[in-house]
């Protein structure tokens, strides 16, 4: 009986050790490898910084950053010891004491409740294991820890477990928690600082001091005693942490800076580097962006739009009141004007500040294709220099009107005057075979013959539409291209008013190089791009190329000042400083632009409503609108900057002329009218005026043979007949939508033809 207990007893002992071993071998056979702590890489941030070397933005899964440990405060050390194992430096990486508590409360409970983790336990299980509430789990664990211990310092252990903990918000780390919490570096914290951070590790969202302030208050008390039992720090100390207040809100600047510049970046290094590499890699990026001048051009740009919206409301409320019975006017008020503001170094293309809109995340900087207005005439007028006028030759603002005749827009013979086009086109003018197009400007008004200087500046339709057919609209094209224009460009004469469709961005490029003495630049946005070891993987290599000659480019600036001193863009005046540019605003005042530079910096500037509406009357234009907040911000943006003149290339020489004829001038003209004109050197006019300046101008300038004013007048046409013919030759495909002037923004044309252009998105 005894022997056959004997024998019970060893079948059931030898059952047990080969259960135990069963079980051992399934919980070690599965163990990870500790050595995997040496070349573990926890997904990391990766930052973005501007030109400065400031943060802007963060990209990250897990905001992270990797730290030495000589680089953690030492409170913040002992705080996370003090409350988390202050048996940290005796044990072997489990603590007995507490896993006998922890599983007594288990066993209570009948359910796993509270861990006995040391912070060994800790590291293994975020790091190795996954977060499971069971025993096999607790065990492997421990197993892991004991490891763990026999292969690390605890220098080591610790630092792994501050990289890698995580304190809530989006935090992993205590680089990471510090910036978020207290908007500051980990070297810059405070002995409170460390006890709250360190107060975060047992539950992160109870004890954020954003959610639950008294929570946080009181759980960094606790730790505070915590370390002061252990002799960490001494009483006045404790005191003086616990009296410090809490962060109530995230400190203001912290996270992603300049949305629409930045969204721009993460797109561009996806696409070169994969989503995984940006947000779990750790690059550090370095761009080109200024933020302080960022700064200036998202508060520049913010007050004179949210201005708008409210003088827009306030009108569409006046129109409530006042309107008659029957008069339908829209019930809705108007939707949100919306803006962009870009602005590129002249000399290597880098965008310095790029504001893409309001409370949205469509870039209209770059992505928004909008009829750019007026703002597209200087490249007919570069197209006119290069083809041999100068600034000085005569080109005639005078009517002339343009049918279709189901294949071409031709001209129509002896459209001289708006009673002649009127008479011409009456008969046909409700036939919806008959297609008029007559170009106009905002006032109604003909000037006549000016100087090409004189219709830059104040924007003359009429002879651009004629300077255009002159050279040509493929030439036009082909130029603009050269200079930075990236968009489709249709070849037709509307082309000089504007009709195209194009971003502010390459707006900006095209004119910077006018600025860059006729060397375009391809615009960017990085510098360089470095790995988490600091390794470069990329840095920018410039583009660029001559796309006009420096005497074009500078003949060009020098019309542009003009520009801006006495015609549509003077609001700018005020920043007193050499300054050039051009406004623009597109057919019925949907689009209102000012592109402007100087020797260093140029800007575009646009506004409009997304779904295309018009911006109302005539008082909305370019000029008017745009220009004013343009200048505000580049006051800002060029406070600092020195005044520069535009550097004058070889080849230009300059001669006094009469700013009406464009002869050189005589001491019989008036002084006000005599003007140093610049010219490419053999290109500079060899009469003198010959006009009576005591007599009607204009009649003088017509009947002037083989002068200036022949140079640049279009081909003379038959006399008109009292039906439309065509003129002896065809024009380009049908134009488009004619833009307005830019003084006050008009219509721009008359009976134009019905078809609207394709805006591009």
């Amino acid at each position: 009986m005894r022997r056959g207990r004997f024998y019970l007893l060893l079948v059931i002992l030898a059952a047990g050790l080969f259960g135990a071993a069963w079980s051992a071998r399934r919980l070690l056979a599965g163990l990870p490898d500790v050595h995997a702590l040496d070349h573990y890489h926890p997904p990391l941030s990766t930052h973005v910084y501007d030109v400065n070397g400031e943060s802007i933005a963060e990209f990250s899964i897990q905001r992270r950053a990797l730290l030495s440990l000589d680089q953690i405060p030492t409170d913040l050390q002992n705080a996370v010891v003090a409350v988390e194992d202050d048996q940290f430096y005796q044990h072997w990486g489990i603590s007995p004491r507490g896993i006998i508590r922890s599983a007594l409360v288990d066993l209570l409970h009948r359910r796993v409740l509270q861990g006995a983790s040391t912070i060994t336990q800790q590291l293994a299980k975020q790091i190795f294991l996954k977060p499971e509430r069971k025993l096999a789990r607790k065990i492997r664990e421990a197993l892991l820890a004991v490891e763990i211990e026999r292969n690390f310092s605890k220098q080591e252990i610790l630092q792994y477990y501050l990289n890698q903990v995580y304190f809530g918000e989006g935090a992993y780390g205590v680089k990471a928690a510090a910036r978020i919490y207290f908007g500051k570096e980990v070297d810059d914290l405070t002995l409170s600082d460390c006890a709250l951070l360190a107060g975060l590790i047992r539950s992160p969202r109870g004890n954020d001091p954003f959610l639950h302030p008294e929570h946080a208050r009181r759980r960094r008390a606790v730790v505070l005693q915590r370390m002061r039992e252990e002799g960490m720090i001494t009483a006045q100390e404790k005191r003086e942490a616990e009296a410090q207040p809490l962060p109530l809100s995230k400190p203001i600047g912290r996270n992603t800076q300049a949305p629409y510049f930045v969204e721009h970046v993460r797109r561009r290094l996806e696409q070169e580097y994969g989503t995984n590499m940006v947000w779990r890699g750790g690059l550090k990026v370095y761009t080109t962006l200024d933020w302080s001048m960022e700064k200036a051009a998202e508060a520049g740009m913010e007050k004179a739009l949210a201005a708008y919206d409210e003088r827009a409301l306030a009108e569409w409320r006046e129109k409530q009141k006042e309107a008659s019975p029957g008069v339908e006017i829209s019930t809705s008020p108007p939707a949100k004007i919306q803006g962009a503001f870009v602005l590129l170094d002249v000399k290597t293309g880098a965008v310095r500040a790029m504001v893409g809109g309001r409370d949205s995340i469509f870039n209209r900087a770059m992505q928004a294709r909008r009829q750019p207005g007026s703002t597209f005439k200087p490249f007919v007028w570069a197209a006119a220099l290069q083809s041999g006028m100068t600034p000085a030759s005569l080109v005639d603002d005078a009517p002339l009107a343009y049918y279709y005749d189901g294949r071409d827009w031709r001209l129509l013979e002896g459209a001289t005057d708006q009673y002649s086009i009127n008479l011409a086109t009456a008969p046909f003018a409700n036939s919806p075979d008959f297609k008029i197009w007559v170009p106009n400007d905002y006032d109604g008004k003909f000037l006549g013959w000016l100087t090409l200087r004189r219709a830059l500046a104040h924007s003359r339709n009429t002879a651009s539409v004629r300077l255009i057919e002159k050279v040509g609209p493929p030439v036009v094209v082909d130029l603009a291209h050269k200079l930075g224009i990236r968009s489709e460009l249709d070849p037709v004469l509307s082309l000089g008013l504007g009709s195209a469709v194009v971003s502010p961005l390459e707006m900006a490029s095209a004119f910077g190089t006018f600025a860059n003495g006729g060397i375009y630049v391809e615009p960017y946005t990085i510098e360089r791009v470095e790995d988490a070891s600091g390794r470069r993987l990329e840095s920018h290599v410039p583009v660029e190329r001559e796309a006009v000659s420096p005497q074009l480019a500078f003949l060009m600036t020098d019309l542009l000042e003009a520009v801006v001193r006495e015609g549509t863009g003077r609001n700018a005046r005020r920043l007193g400083r050499p300054l050039a540019g051009k406004t623009g605003t597109s057919n019925d005042n949907r689009d209102l632009w000012f592109i402007g530079y100087t020797p260093d910096l140029v800007a575009a500037a646009w506004m409009g409503y997304d779904d295309y509406s018009s911006l109302g009357g005539k008082d909305w234009s370019g000029g008017a609108t745009v220009v004013p907040w343009w200048t505000d911000i580049m006051a800002s943006v060029l406070k600092d900057s020195p005044k520069r003149r535009f550097p004058v290339p070889p080849g230009i020489v300059y001669r006094k002329i009469d700013a009406s004829t464009g002869m050189l001038a005589l001491p019989t003209c008036p002084r006000r009218q005599v003007l140093l004109e610049a010219f490419l050197k053999g290109t500079e006019p060899k009469r003198f005026c010959s006009i009576d300046h005591s007599m009607p101008l204009q009649p003088q300038l017509a009947a002037l043979e083989n002068g200036p004013a022949a140079a640049a007048a279009p081909q003379p046409v038959p006399a008109l007949a009292m039906a439309p013919a065509l003129s002896t030759a065809t024009l380009a495909p049908s134009p488009q939508s004619a833009s307005p002037d830019d003084n006050n923004g008009g219509d721009g044309s008359q009976g134009e033809p019905k078809d609207e252009p394709v805006i591009l998105q």
